[in-house]
């Protein structure tokens, strides 16, 4: 039996959820604490900690540690420990002056209306904004959605260690799916699996993650297909119906003995080469030992270059991750070469045209990307066949058929093949 990488930090996982009779008595105790609602983004962070996904963190971060997480990406409180994205919990300033520093409170969701966890405060302080803004997003434009979660939460921070009592609605809602990453590496060893490459995906699978998951496996011991189920921003296509299509998919085109399927619960920040960093961490303590990073990994418009993500694994220290990247260039369907190739293996370089009837008319790259899948998909117009398996679509069409309020999908320069770098 192979053994797996270790998780982040370099010791045993740290789950914060409590089981059995701890758990009834923290629940029982917490519903005469003072409770603090949490944002979805904050819930999905709370229960990441639970199940030892944010190994080795312990609670929502103090100034000092947010400060350095988006200056210098480490945290001083945990001897400088790599970590990219700030995971902190706010309130409103009001509010915040009745909960004093050494109290214990509640952590209710305001979403499902329930309590989720405890925490103890130890620290309460207000951040700059604009400052985390631009460190981690690398802009302030309000319009990005992981800016305006930031700049609308509270003006106050609370830290402290937490507790966790509940995973919420994930592990009855997304069943077969969601997985803590102590079951996932018991499904890794189970197969003898020590080389683990993750395929992070927030949208339906189309042939080009279909074509990356294949080459990993190649590569790699096996593919671990790992979806987000937390929340998106408007427009994109909800979490159990992406899981049906993704699984409609693996079913019928992967091997069963290379490919695992989760799924985890965080929002999406669309952080672009920071997140991809987050994806990282928690990705090592899941037990892989790779991560795919493909074009424009975790970005949103045309806020990062489309291949910004890769190049941040070599800005940070070598030391900094035991994971890797598992850099890919750009994919999609060549009708001269009559299968899937990347700019490193096609020659052809003329795009390919396709008429408003999905009707091939020249050329030869077909661009995939989950942004232009959504556009044709609301907008009712056919999808090439080369676009993704035809399982995928049918699903699709079943939702957006369905869908009472269409909602605009804008397409930016990434999504379609013209970049500064490729014109």
């Amino acid at each position: 039996m192979r053994s797996l990488i270790r998780p982040h930090g370099g010791g045993d996982l740290k789950c914060l959820l409590l089981e059995g009779k701890a758990r009834a008595e923290e629940a029982k105790r917490a519903a005469h604490l003072k409770h603090v609602p949490m944002t979805s983004r904050e819930t999905g962070d709370l229960i990441m900690m639970g199940i030892g996904a944010f190994t080795p963190l312990e609670g929502f971060m103090g100034h000092d540690d947010w400060l350095a997480c988006c200056n210098t990406y480490s945290l001083p409180s945990m001897k400088n420990l790599f970590w990219p994205i700030p995971i902190t919990l706010s309130v409103e300033e009001d509010y915040s002056k009745s909960i004093a520093v050494g109290e214990d409170v509640g952590l209710w969701d305001t979403e499902t209306d329930s309590l989720l966890g405890t925490m103890h405060v130890t620290e309460k302080y207000k951040i700059d904004k604009e400052h985390e803004c631009k460190q981690i997003f690398r802009t302030t434009d309000p319009n990005h959605p992981g800016v305006h979660k930031v700049l609308d939460q509270g003006a106050v921070n609370l830290a402290g260690p937490v507790k966790v009592i509940s995973e919420s609605y994930y592990p009855e809602m997304f069943k077969g799916i969601y997985q803590r990453p102590a079951e996932a590496r018991a499904a890794f060893a189970e197969r003898d699996w020590s080389t683990v490459a993750a395929l992070q995906l927030r949208n339906p699978m189309h042939n080009s993650h279909a074509y990356l998951a294949w080459i990993a496996i190649e590569v790699c011991d096996g593919v671990y297909i790992h979806q987000l189920v937390g929340k998106l921003k408007l427009g994109d296509i909800p979490a159990d119906v992406r899981v049906k299509a993704i699984d409609a998919l693996v079913n019928k085109y992967f091997r069963k003995d290379r490919v695992i399927q989760g799924g985890y619960p965080m929002d999406m920040r669309y952080a672009g080469p920071r997140e991809a960093l987050l994806h990282a961490v928690f990705r090592q303590n899941y037990g892989c030992t790779h991560l795919i990073v493909g074009r424009d990994h975790a970005g949103v418009g045309d806020y990062y270059g489309p291949f910004d993500a890769q190049k941040i694994f070599q800005e940070i220290p070598p030391d900094a991750l035991l994971l890797r990247p598992l850099c890919m260039d750009w994919t999609f369907y060549c009708y001269e070469c009559g299968t899937m190739a990347s700019m490193k293996t096609c020659p052809h370089e003329s795009k390919a045209i396709i008429d408003e009837n999905g009707n091939y008319k020249g050329g030869a790259r077909l661009l995939l990307s989950g942004t232009l899948l959504r556009k044709l998909m609301s907008e009712g117009k056919p999808v090439p066949p080369q676009f993704s398996k035809p399982e995928v679509i049918a699903i699709l069409k079943d939702y957006y058929d369905h869908l009472e309020e269409k909602v605009d999908v804008k397409l930016h320069g990434y999504a379609t093949g013209v970049t500064p770098e490729r014109k």
